[in-house]
């Protein structure tokens, strides 16, 4: 069953020992992670399920990571102090991969202990009182929209048929052009992206999500849309209450922290 839902950043820039002076300029995002890491550990998952955009990437098919355990490394950030090693769910992963097969959704598994900064920065964040929880990392794929919708509720069905307590995180920062000093830029596309993406979210509207222009999201170049698609996939036909619990884009990066509320 699904217990827990929630949308993160992955700056490595949350990092204290990445950040250091811009920590600051990022506590509303960090108040924003303390709460939800606390809404985490109140659920007691069993597994954590995270839909990450920076690990390897397949064009026509869904990949999942598996291996024995995994290591959150940031060195390539210069960062050679913070790390975490979790350990894999290979059941609920094997399930995962099964119910693709016998539903004709392009599955593939990739097999790295080294876990994407996408993966680890909030999964670092998120379980610092919960060594004992496993981890599932998902990415997604080159395919269509309603692809990645439809490999969301193929998704659901798998958690829903768990005995197991699960707690899905799409990680992802929004538009990376919202000001002059962005890394790419400023583009008013950005802002009209984020306003619409985040309109979606809060009214959990698929049909909205669905109805941004591919043009304005490849512009706005974010790294979100797609896991989004995936967790309302999840979600479909299902009775959420979306919650902000923070917006801010100092550095001309969007960080949106969300949480999903669930009737269980």
């Amino acid at each position: 069953m699904i217990c827990f839902a929630a949308i993160t950043p992955h700056t490595p820039l949350l990092i204290p020992t990445i950040g250091k002076e811009n920590t600051e300029k990022l506590k509303i995002t960090h108040d924003a992670l303390t709460q939800l890491a606390q809404e985490l550990y109140a659920c007691a998952p069993d597994t954590i399920v995270i839909l990450s955009s920076h690990a390897t990437q397949h064009e026509k098919a869904f990949s999942l990571n598996l291996h024995n355990d995994y290591q959150i490394d940031l060195k390539d950030f210069g960062d050679l102090t913070t790390h975490r090693t979790l350990k894999s769910d290979l059941e609920l992963s094997t399930h995962i991969r099964r119910m693709m097969e016998d539903q004709n959704i392009p599955f593939t598994l990739d097999s790295t202990s080294s876990l994407d900064y996408g993966t680890g920065v909030p999964t670092y964040l998120l379980t610092q009182h919960l060594p004992h929880t496993r981890l599932v990392p998902i990415t997604f794929s080159k395919l269509s929209t309603k692809d990645h919708v439809r490999f969301g509720t193929v998704l659901k069905e798998v958690f829903e048929n768990s005995t197991k307590r699960i707690a899905v995180i799409a990680s992802g920062d929004l538009s990376h052009c919202l000001s002059s000093d962005a890394p790419l830029g400023f583009r008013s596309e950005g802002q009209e992206y984020t306003d619409k993406l985040i309109e979606s979210i809060k009214g959990h509207s698929i049909v909205s999500l669905l109805s941004i222009p591919e043009e304005l999201v490849q512009k706005a170049e974010d790294c979100l849309y797609q896991q989004l698609l995936i967790l309302f996939g999840i979600f479909e036909h299902t009775y959420i209450r979306p919650e902000i619990l923070s917006y801010e884009a100092p550095f001309g990066v969007g960080y949106l922290v969300a949480q999903f509320h669930l009737s269980i």
